[in-house]
Formats: C-alpha cells, sequence, structure tokens
C-alpha cells in the first residue's frame, strides 16, 4: 500500500463511538445554548435599544473566561472532566429555568439578564474547557483536525439552523418560550457526559524519557508508540497503563511556564487576542445592525443567522480537508485574510442580502481559522497541562472581548456600521504582521517542552 493510500484510509477511518458520545452531549449543549444566545438579546431588545446595552449582554457572556478561564483549567486538570461537564450543565439549566420563571411573572428586568449571561458563561468555560480537553483522549492525533471540524459544524448546524430559527419563532409566540426549551436542553449532555469512559475522566500524563522535564511530560516511548499506531486507537489510551496522574497541587504557574517557553504558542496567543478582539468589536452591534440598518424584523432574525450559519458551516466542513492538503499554516492565513475582506463588504453591504452574504463569508472564514487553531493546541500542548494552558489562553484572548465588545457597542452609537470597517483594518494589518508565524503553524504537530 502506498503511502498516499494508507493516508486516504487513514483519514476515512470513523472516528470512535466514544468521540461520538461526546459529540452527541456537545450537540445538546449547543442546542440549548443557542436557544439562549438567541433569546437573551431579543428580550434585552423589549427593554432597551441602546446599542451599548445590548452590547453589554454580548461583552459580559466572555467576562467569565477573565476571571475564571484559569481557575477552570485548573479544575479541568484536576478533577473527573465528565462531572464537570455535568455540573456545568445542571448550573446553565437552572439558570435558563430561572429566566423562564421570571419572564412570566413579569419581574425580569436588564439586570437579571446581565446576571444570567455572567452564570451561563462560568459554565461555558467549565463545558468547553472539559471538552476540548477529554478530544485528544478519544481520537487519533492525526484525526485531531478532522474531530475539531466535526464539533464546529455541529455547533454551527445546531446553532444556526436549528436553535437560532427555533428561538426566534418561539420568540414571537412567547418570551419565555425559548428560554423553557433551553433549560430542557442541558438535560440530555448531562446522562451522555456520566457515560463517557474513564479515559475521559482524568488529564493523562504521557510517559517522559529521563531527560524531559517532570512538569511538562513528552511523546510517548518508541513501544507505546507503535502499539497504538498497530492497534488503531488513540495514541494517548496507548500510555494509559503505568502512566502516572498528575498531582493533587498542580497549579496555574506550571502550565504559564509551559506557555511562556514555547515561543511559538505564546506569540500566537498574542495575535489572537488582537484577532479575537477585533471580531468582538465588529460584531457588538450585530443584533441591531440587521434589526435597525437593515430591516429585519425580530420574528426572521434566524432566516438571517441560517444564512450567516451556512458560511460558517462550510468553513467548518472545508478546514480539515484544506489543512490536510495545505497545511494549518496556509489555511489559518487564508481564513483571517478572508475575514478581513468580508467585513468590509458587511460595512458597505447597501441592503440586507449583500449583508447577509458578506457576513456569512466573514462567519466562514472565521471557521476556517477556529478548526486548525483549535487542534493546533491540541496536538502540541501536553494532555496533563491542556485544561490549564486552555485555561491561561483563552483568559487572555477572550478576556480581552468583553471590553472590545464594549467598546464597539459605544463606537455603534454613532454608527451602527462604522465597528465593521474598524475592524477590517485591524485584522488585516495584524495578519500582515503575523504571516510568517501562520505559515510556521504545520511545523508543529507533537506534544513540545
Amino acid at each position: 500500500m502506498t503511502n498516499v493510500a494508507a493516508s486516504r484510509m487513514r483519514a476515512d477511518t470513523p472516528l470512535s463511538r466514544d468521540f461520538g458520545k461526546l459529540w452527541t452531549a456537545a450537540a445538546f449543549s449547543n442546542l440549548a445554548d443557542g436557544l439562549g444566545r438567541t433569546a437573551v438579546p431579543l428580550i434585552a431588545t423589549t427593554l432597551t435599544r441602546d446599542p451599548l446595552a445590548i452590547a453589554a449582554i454580548g461583552a459580559l457572556a466572555f467576562v467569565p473566561w477573565l476571571v475564571f478561564g484559569i481557575p477552570a483549567g485548573i479544575i479541568v486538570d484536576r478533577f473527573d472532566r465528565r462531572w464537570i461537564m455535568a455540573l456545568a450543565n445542571t448550573l446553565r439549566g437552572g439558570t435558563a429555568l430561572l429566566l423562564a420563571v421570571l419572564t412570566v411573572a413579569g419581574s425580569l428586568d436588564i439586570w437579571w439578564l446581565l446576571g444570567a449571561v455572567l452564570v451561563f458563561g462560568v459554565g461555558e468555560t467549565l463545558f468547553d474547557n472539559a471538552t476540548n480537553a477529554i478530544i485528544p483522549t478519544l481520537v487519533e492525533r492525526r484525526s485531531l483536525d478532522r474531530a475539531n471540524g466535526f464539533m464546529q459544524a455541529a455547533q454551527i448546524t445546531i446553532d444556526s439552523f436549528i436553535a437560532t430559527p427555533i428561538a426566534g419563532v418561539l420568540f414571537a409566540v412567547s418570551l419565555a418560550l425559548p428560554l423553557w426549551v433551553g433549560a430542557g436542553g442541558y438535560v440530555i449532555p448531562i446522562a451522555l457526559a456520566l457515560l463517557l469512559p474513564v479515559v475521559a475522566a482524568r488529564p493523562l500524563r504521557e510517559p517522559a524519557p529521563a531527560r524531559a522535564h517532570p512538569a511538562v511530560g513528552a511523546r510517548p516511548t518508541a513501544p507505546d508508540a507503535a502499539t497504538a499506531a498497530a492497534s488503531g486507537e488513540p495514541l494517548v489510551a496507548a500510555t494509559v497503563a503505568g502512566a502516572p496522574r498528575p498531582p493533587g497541587g498542580s497549579s496555574a504557574r506550571e502550565a504559564a511556564a509551559y506557555l511562556w517557553r514555547h515561543r511559538f504558542l505564546r506569540a500566537m496567543v498574542l495575535y489572537t487576542s488582537v484577532l479575537g478582539s477585533a471580531f468582538a468589536f465588529a460584531q457588538a452591534p450585530t443584533f441591531l445592525y440587521f434589526l435597525d440598518e437593515l430591516g429585519v424584523v425580530p420574528a426572521a432574525i434566524g432566516v438571517v443567522t441560517a444564512v450567516i450559519g451556512l458560511g460558517a458551516l462550510t468553513g467548518s466542513l472545508i478546514a480539515a480537508p484544506l489543512v490536510a492538503r495545505f497545511g494549518r499554516g496556509a489555511i489559518m492565513l487564508t481564513g483571517t485574510v478572508l475575514a478581513g475582506v468580508s467585513l468590509i463588504g458587511v460595512w458597505l453591504a447597501p441592503e440586507l442580502i449583500t449583508g447577509m452574504l458578506a457576513y456569512a463569508l466573514m462567519a466562514c472564514a472565521i471557521s476556517m481559522w477556529n478548526v486548525p487553531w483549535g487542534a493546533l493546541r491540541q496536538a502540541i500542548v501536553p494532555g496533563a497541562l491542556f485544561g490549564r494552558v486552555l485555561g491561561i489562553i483563552r483568559t487572555v484572548t477572550w478576556g480581552l472581548f468583553p471590553f472590545a465588545t464594549l467598546l464597539g457597542g459605544f463606537v455603534a452609537r454613532a454608527d451602527l456600521r462604522l465597528p465593521y470597517a474598524i475592524a477590517a483594518v485591524v485584522t488585516l494589518v495584524a495578519t500582515a504582521i503575523a504571516a510568517r508565524l501562520m505559515l510556521q503553524a504545520s511545523q508543529h504537530t507533537e506534544p513540545q517542552e
């Protein structure tokens, strides 16, 4: 069998049943998230039409990553990740239920919404961190891009084509209805998370040769790697036997030291912070942009997000095949350039169709970036450190989003289109500066000290 044929056969190998459980749990959780993510801003528009106040709703969704991202990473690396997923969704489901009761009782105000968004965000830091950390324990390393593509495709499909359109219709029927349905949507992921295998419960420290730093770990020994390759099992699963668990006293300092020593990853986090902040700044007035600038009625907002979601779904599905052909770096660079150009399109859109298509192109580009970026982190960060490293990365990057979103809402008070123009300039300039850095992404495929 030629190397090309062997690579094609490995690419077509189905992902494990246990990954299917994780995927299904994430899918139902995305359904509940999507209902709430659409319902809360729409409910907020019935309480205020101030762009800054609406932007505050989106900004607060990221505040937990700023203040709780690192503690969430420590929790994920220290405790059973299956229970963390279950408890996180219990917290979010209870909050959605409370909002529904307050809405029916006529006691809901903007402050309840702001507080609920914070709680939803805390649950998200735990659930998403645990989910990302579990993926490398259930799939082979060479399948990470494909697994992340499936996860993101499910999120986009459910969010844009199922949850958001349904939420728009339910909202038109009753303010509280999408909240009731969303609360119920969190139940199934709780059960599925607890059905995941033991290998998903805790981080696994890969056996390290004597020269390796014990705090970081290293690649598996040759016999373990050969056994994993021959059996077709995930590489990390072959290292379970005799592999010590991370010490109970592990802290964020160990992960921070690893991230600081890793020049490439450190530089990528800095670039991602700038890029993500530009997108958060641009998207602050999204709902009001479509409602007030382009004349969309609230009940039809789901149609708009469905078109945008089609672009994001396309990006998720084509990302892994494109990475396999051209490499992670080239696709990440292409995605960011395309995102900057599409932001200009949103800014200049003369009417609804053009605006939706430009926004869909931006969503496609962001997905083309997100899939390889997620796989890249999972490929190079040792499993025993992954939860904490991801917590630090998202604290640094997503922690800036609230400030960028609020700033975008403030600018939108003057002009709902202006944030898109400013974000386009920032994105394209930052990408030009970081182009060489991104092209190096294809060289990083294994855990590094």
